[in-house]
């Protein structure tokens, strides 16, 4: 057993043992950020665990709740599958598709979250012009949209909910200018709806959110430097919105940082490698994904959905990109057999016929090519679709495309 493992076993033992005296802020507030700690290493059964005893301290607090909350519905998407930034850049649409959440997770959550909002709201209700009280309010009703969105796969059932928490902590920051905590959802959804078509943005408008490309990403990085409980959310926030602006570096420092915060979540050195593909540079990315391969191979918790698909597919373009076509191939057709979705099977069937390519292959290569463009369309992957036709109709040879 690893050192951290002992030192995370350790703590749930002794957690166990100490009772924990109702009425105990300061002892509630260590207790969340050891849950915090535990929760971004991927180690959310005792994150829960000290969110709990952190409710037992302190239980008129909304925060532990909805930290426990969060926990529930960080594992429901990891069961999903949905477990890196690829599944957050693609095209959203009204309604996703998605497993049946567990039972007794989607419990967890609506329970744990439940008592969150009625704290949150009962807090309001008492001191309405207090910004802790509408920040409680915000965070919470935010978490609720955010499920309903991604587990639930209901965009627009979410929309209502998003549009409280947005409010709410627009108010936070006109009250309190100094809570940057508030900026990041406000941030994220000026971001958001500036990223979206022109028709899209003013029904946004109308529904109540305003946009803002860079005022939405300052709010977000200032979140980002704020230390509360939504520091970590923020910083992993970043990681999606530079890779979308192609802000490569300053992705890849944020990763840095998260990884030295959290040595212990192996999928941060899957998003490295990601990332350095992204930027076009293999060599790194090759690097970045052995060291999590020697990881995830020991490390004995429980994987996500589909999670070794999309470290051998990053691991095979990597190879493809390098012109390994003897590691490259094998790794790329491991993706295919043990993937979960159509879009990670269809970008290694795309990777496939890039190696074809380079062979001078070109019949194996469209072959690969239709067969990617079918599945990424099925899966809506449209960032594939449009690099795949590009593919078929240049000729060109795959080591030369542009990263997605």
């Amino acid at each position: 057993m690893s050192t951290g493992r002992f030192a995370v076993l350790l703590f749930g033992l002794v957690l166990a043992a100490t009772p924990v005296r109702a009425g105990d802020p300061a002892a509630a507030a260590a207790l969340r950020a050891k849950g915090r700690e535990l929760a971004f290493n991927l180690d959310r059964t005792e994150a829960a665990e000290a969110f709990k005893a952190a409710i037992a301290a302190d239980p008129e607090d909304p925060t532990a709740y909805r930290l426990l909350a969060g926990v529930a519905w960080a594992q429901l998407l990891f069961e999903q599958g949905a477990i890196t930034v690829d599944d957050y850049l693609g095209q959203a649409r009204a309604t996703l598709q998605r497993a049946a959440p567990s039972p007794q997770l989607a419990s967890q959550f609506r329970q744990a979250l439940q008592q969150a909002i009625a704290r949150a709201e009962s807090q309001l209700r008492a001191h309405p012009d207090d910004p802790a009280a509408h920040y409680q309010v915000g965070a919470a009703v935010g978490f609720e949209a955010s499920y309903t969105a991604t587990v639930e796969g209901r965009v627009v059932g979410s929309l209502g909910l998003a549009r409280r928490a947005y409010h709410e902590h627009e108010r936070v920051l006109t009250l309190d200018p100094q809570r940057k905590d508030a900026g990041l959802i406000v941030g994220l959804y000026r971001y958001g709806v500036s990223a979206l078509p022109l028709p899209l943005r003013l029904m946004a408008r109308i529904a109540g959110f305003a946009g803002g490309r860079e005022d939405g990403l300052r709010l977000v990085e200032e979140a980002s430097r704020y230390e509360s409980d939504m520091q970590g959310n923020a910083l992993f926030t970043l990681i999606v919105i530079y890779n979308r602006e192609k802000r490569y570096d300053d992705a890849l420092a944020v990763i840095g940082e998260l990884q030295r915060r959290y040595p212990r979540n192996r999928l941060l050195w899957l998003e490295e490698g990601s990332t350095a593909l992204r930027a076009g540079r293999p060599a790194n990315a090759r690097r970045a994904l052995e060291h999590g391969l020697a990881r995830l191979a020991n490390d004995p918790r429980p994987r996500g959905s589909g999670e070794l698909s999309r470290w051998q597919y990053a691991y095979g373009t990597a190879l493809v990109a390098l012109h390994e076509a003897g590691g490259a191939e094998p790794a790329l057709r491991a993706a295919i057999e043990s993937a979960t979705r159509d879009w990670v099977r269809g970008r290694a069937h795309k990777e496939l016929g890039k190696l074809a390519d380079q062979s001078g292959d070109r019949a194996r290569a469209l072959d690969e090519y239709r067969t990617a463009l079918r599945l990424c369309r099925q899966d809506h992957d449209g960032d594939c679709e449009d690099e795949i036709t590009t593919l078929m109709k240049s000729g060109r040879n795959g080591s030369q495309e542009a990263m997605r």
